[in-house]
């Protein structure tokens, strides 16, 4: 077993290789093992490419040459982090390969919650007779694809909250004029963030008084998806978050319509349920995760809605003594980081209390 946690440790660090450009699928990392040591490794490619198990018996015959790497698979372990997928779609089901190549042996993190997998791909190896185990390193492994897992089972994107504030408390001025208050190191992690994620999602007020562009510029990544929430349609075609760097999705209460890369879309009831109207509208257009990087307005609905998964905050050294306050989390932090002199306060919800 100390063994099988070792390689399957090795898959999770190939697996976080794929954050950002594997969505809406999951991130998975493969090893293939042979007489303790390995031949292959990989991890799911861009989507629409092949899957980690692909990968890692592509990495082996490179290695080993096509002949030879089939002959050591017979009596070699394939470790992957997610059940392998039984099903075609935008590739060919994984269990089939394995069983087709006749791997000794497979040992897999998790069970895939997918309906069209959830299962089957386990029984698919074991009625080809193959040594099968589940359910090494769990935790871990479900935790790595908490973005899938939340869109498969709730029907929703998983939702990151991001905010920073003072030490003394306070979220903005009460003016609402612009004032930065974390670190020059807070800022890029923010961006290298946005490129982990499928969409961020900011309010009327902040695009307004920030005029954000809501890109990776201070980080190599794709940007993500733009959601903008505009009842009246008040931001000017001339914001930065209608720029061409990204598309941009604006819920209204009046209008909808597609210009370019700028969709709007009305919401019926707008301001009946918010956060859930456009969650769902999210999860239909396949938005498996979304940074909520708004006014503290709408940081607190998602929280008063009770719809959130992870809240990042970070707190700098910064004492303003009046301003409008942060969002209130009634939780204690999970984990807290050092990012320069700012703390990054880490909640995630129904994890800790």
């Amino acid at each position: 077993m100390v063994q099988d946690e070792r390689y399957m440790q090795r898959c999770l660090d190939l697996a976080i290789l794929g954050a950002g450009t594997v969505s809406p699928n999951p991130m998975v990392g493969a090893v293939i093992l042979h007489d303790g040591c390995i031949i292959g490794e990989g991890y799911t490619s861009p989507y629409g490419g092949p899957h980690a198990e692909v990968n890692a018996i592509q990495d082996a015959y490179q290695k080993l040459g096509e002949a030879e790497a089939q002959i050591r698979f017979r009596t070699s372990t394939m470790y992957v982090s997610l059940e392998p997928c039984s099903h075609f779609g935008k590739t060919p089901p994984c269990a089939d390969k394995l069983v087709e190549l006749q791997f000794e042996r497979v040992v897999i993190g998790c069970l895939d919650p997918f309906a069209k997998v959830n299962g089957q791909g386990v029984k698919k190896l074991q009625d080809a007779g193959m040594d099968t185990t589940v359910g090494v390193l769990t935790d871990a492994c479900t935790f790595m694809n908490r973005r899938f897992f939340t869109r498969i089972q709730q029907q929703r994107p998983y939702v990151i909250l991001k905010w920073a504030q003072t030490d003394d408390g306070f979220f903005s001025p009460e003016d609402a004029a612009q004032q930065w208050i974390s670190n020059n190191a807070s800022k890029q992690l923010v961006h290298k963030w946005r490129g982990e994620e499928d969409a961020i999602l900011i309010g009327t007020s902040t695009a307004l008084i920030d005029n954000p562009g809501l890109t990776t510029r201070l980080w190599n990544g794709k940007n993500p998806k733009r959601i903008l929430i505009d009842k009246s349609l008040k931001v000017p075609a001339d914001a930065a978050i209608f720029d061409e760097e990204a598309d941009t999705i604006v819920f209204n209460a009046n209008q909808t319509d597609w210009q370019k890369n700028k969709k709007l879309i009305a919401l019926e009831h707008f301001d009946l349920y918010l956060p859930q109207q456009m969650l769902y509208q999210l999860y239909l257009m396949d938005v498996q995760s979304l940074i909520v990087e708004g006014g503290a307005k709408t940081l607190q609905s998602f929280i008063d809605a009770g719809i959130w998964d992870e809240a990042r905050v970070f707190v700098s050294r910064q004492r303003w003594g009046r301003g409008k306050p942060a969002p209130l989390l009634k939780k204690s932090a999970a984990n807290v980081q050092k990012v320069g002199n700012d703390d990054l306060n880490i909640y995630l919800n129904g994890r800790n209390t």
